[in-house]
């Protein structure tokens, strides 16, 4: 028996747009994605992926390739975004990456800008908003693990395992005046608001490890699932979006519930993307073997064995090009790229 989608929801935190506006008085100035495309500062290069599916991609510059203390995890795109596919004329990928904890500090979490033409990027902190002691707004780092990514219209929803998701406004994108408190970063994109996960009483509650947007269903649905080992769950959740707000709609009593839920989710899945009735699903197998692609639905997967690079992550559809796009996140073997999702049919 399938379980009950009822048993587990969302729900959303109040926005917390005085301290943002708070902030972007005191720490700077509100520049949007289009401050960042203005002023990108680092370039990837073209490059032979490996993995038996993969089109092409591309590698980020030297350092952020070998760093150990930043981990790529997330995808989501323009396509997403935008019913045209690009902001302002340009097609853009925005990755999320997690920080791991060097010499006791931990940097939170961050999201990369992408041009895909020019392979042209920049690095932005997600950051929330908190008021010390004195009443005064500060910026600390969102401590997730960034496992998924979704930019849906103005609002880019961060998955955030068991704690839910966080959701951010693009325009709100600070371009501070120093960075002196943000860890040398010069953009920082503040929480907006949360979605804390729960559940019916005697079920777990679920963890959000990975993301992506199904632009094909009516109205639009924000997919997620687990990440998962032997016994524990791997379950497949779609929540309805609003069409009008972008936000996740919700029941007279606040709360988001999905309108789907399965639990024959796969081991060790690391993203799923749906076209049609149809999932592509990322596996990962380790640190030196390559990955899975499984096509099908749950309970049903065709495999396709070494399709991906090593450690592959999260992956989201692009529709006009036809495009699954992922990317890896072992230093020395990251790696962002493109799959014919034809090739699977």
């Amino acid at each position: 028996m399938s379980p009950d989608p009822s048993s587990i929801h969302l729900r959303r935190t109040d926005e917390n747009a005085a301290d943002i506006d708070e902030a972007v008085e005191r720490f700077g100035r509100r520049v949007g994605i289009a401050g960042v495309l203005a002023h990108l500062n680092r370039k990837a290069e073209k490059a032979r992926v490996p993995g038996r599916a993969v089109d092409h991609g591309f590698r980020w510059n030297a350092g952020d390739e070998a760093t150990e203390r930043w981990w790529p995890q997330g995808i989501t795109t323009s396509a997403d975004a935008s019913d045209t596919e690009d902001i302002d004329g340009r097609r853009l990928l925005m990755t999320s990456w997690y920080s791991k904890t060097v010499r006791g500090e931990n940097r939170g979490s961050r999201v990369s800008v992408v041009d895909i033409d020019t392979l042209e990027y920049r690095h932005v902190l997600l950051v929330v908003p908190e008021r010390a002691r004195n009443g005064a707004v500060q910026l600390k780092p969102l401590l997730v693990h960034a496992g998924g990514l979704v930019w849906c219209g103005p609002y880019l929803h961060v998955a955030g395992t068991r704690r839910g998701l966080f959701s951010c406004l693009a325009d709100d994108i600070i371009r501070v005046d120093s960075t002196e408190d943000t860890f040398g970063y010069r953009f920082v994109l503040p929480v907006r608001f949360a979605y804390d996960a729960a559940a019916s009483e005697g079920v777990e509650a679920m963890r959000y490890s990975f993301l992506s947007l199904d632009r094909g269903a009516q109205p639009p649905q924000l997919v997620a699932g687990e990440y998962g080992r032997a016994e524990m769950t791997k379950r497949l959740v779609r929540y309805p979006l609003d069409p009008e707000t972008r936000h996740l709609a919700a029941h007279e009593d606040g709360t988001s519930r999905p309108v789907s839920l399965d639990d024959r989710g796969l081991g060790h899945m690391q993203g799923a993307a749906v076209v049609g009735d149809t999932y592509y699903v990322t596996s990962s197998r380790g640190r030196y073997r390559l990955g899975h692609l499984h096509v099908g639905e749950p309970g049903s997967f065709r495999t396709f064995p070494r399709a991906l690079p090593v450690g592959p992550e999260d992956i989201s559809y692009w529709p006009s090009t036809d495009l699954l796009w992922s990317l890896s996140e072992y230093p020395g073997r990251r790696y962002v790229f493109a799959m014919r999702r034809s090739q699977f049919d």
